[in-house]
């Protein structure tokens, strides 16, 4: 396992309190999340929160809904007694979360809530029936002061590229938290670069290329401004989810350092695999299990040290579902 990933047993990340199994919905109950508390509890140091609870509205409460018109800002409001507007409310004790909980390296939420809600949340019009969608009141505040963190809902981590997407995110960030942020020097950023380039480019090519040539002057900026800019740009470029064919760009980039180092069967044998992940034949572990050995004993140690082999902790299985 690369340096990047080894001995990284509690990583913070927030969690909506429900999916701990915490009884704070309006309604007392909870939406206990099994692969949060069995596997990736194991991994991270998961800290609830409960944006509803936490501005005073109690368990059970009458239930909130986001009302408002296209284009605008919704309020949160009681979905019976419509003078119940908790939007400041529920500003200001995000903002307070936001300003304590700087550590985190992701958050986990509940899909539908009126404030923890990712995407697709109604939003309802004067007529009293949905006329849009928007994030939670919660989420909102956490796009607008802490960008670049990695958000995912619980539920869509059904989904094996979302899951493997956010995961990929949330150990990126750990690394530039642990390494570039507490160290902070233009060594250290351009260290994290190379670690991160095959990464990178099987997320987005484009922005490969440019945080490539944007590194090569940064040094004639302040430094605080150019980790800042390059971290906007890298975890902007990873939340977009790699496909089949920009993994096998990444794969096809790899392997171009062993070919000269291997015999000729031993090369179609790594092409054969990186082809039948291509064609949707094999998932994408078998590659790169296969990489990972050859590069092992043939290859440098710049493209060993690439975390695009190992992103994180093997023992997730990510890679054997994608």
């Amino acid at each position: 396992m690369s340096e990047t990933v080894a001995s990284r047993a509690g990583i913070p990340v927030g969690i909506s309190a429900c999916l701990m199994g915490e009884q704070v919905r309006y309604n007392g109950g909870h939406k206990r999340s099994r692969y949060c508390l069995e596997v990736l509890a194991e991994r991270f140091a998961l800290e609830p929160f409960c944006p509803e609870l936490e501005a005073g509205l109690g368990v059970p409460r009458e239930p909130i809904r986001l009302v408002g018109r296209p284009g605008e800002e919704p309020r949160v409001v009681g979905t019976v007694d419509a003078s119940l507007d908790v939007t400041e409310r529920l500003e200001e004790v995000s903002q307070a979360f936001i300003e304590k909980h700087r550590h985190l390296r992701g958050f986990i939420l509940m899909k539908g809530s009126p404030s923890c809600g990712l995407e697709r949340v109604k939003v309802y019009g004067e007529n009293g029936m949905p006329s849009h969608s928007d994030a939670g009141a919660f989420v909102r505040a956490l796009k607008r002061h802490f960008p670049i963190l990695p958000l995912e809902e619980e539920a869509r981590m059904n989904d094996a590229v979302l899951r493997e997407n956010f995961i990929t995110r949330v150990y990126a960030l750990d690394d530039w938290k642990r390494q570039v942020e507490a160290h902070p020097s233009y060594h250290e950023l351009l260290q994290f670069h190379s670690r991160q380039k095959y990464l990178l480019m099987a997320h987005h090519v484009e922005a490969y290329r440019e945080l490539g040539r944007y590194l090569a002057e940064s040094s004639r900026l302040p430094l605080e401004e150019a980790m800042a800019h390059y971290l906007q740009r890298f975890m902007t470029a990873l939340a977009r989810p790699a496909t089949r064919k920009t993994h096998t760009n990444a794969l096809m980039h790899v392997f171009g350092y062993l070919k000269e180092a291997l015999d000729a069967e031993t090369r179609q044998d790594l092409l054969a695999a990186i082809e039948e992940y291509r064609q949707g034949h094999v998932h994408l572990a078998v590659p790169i299990r296969l990489l990972s050995h050859y590069l092992k004993r043939h290859g440098s140690e710049y493209i060993r040290r690439q975390t695009y082999l190992d992103p994180h902790p093997y023992e997730l299985g990510l890679r054997n579902a994608i």
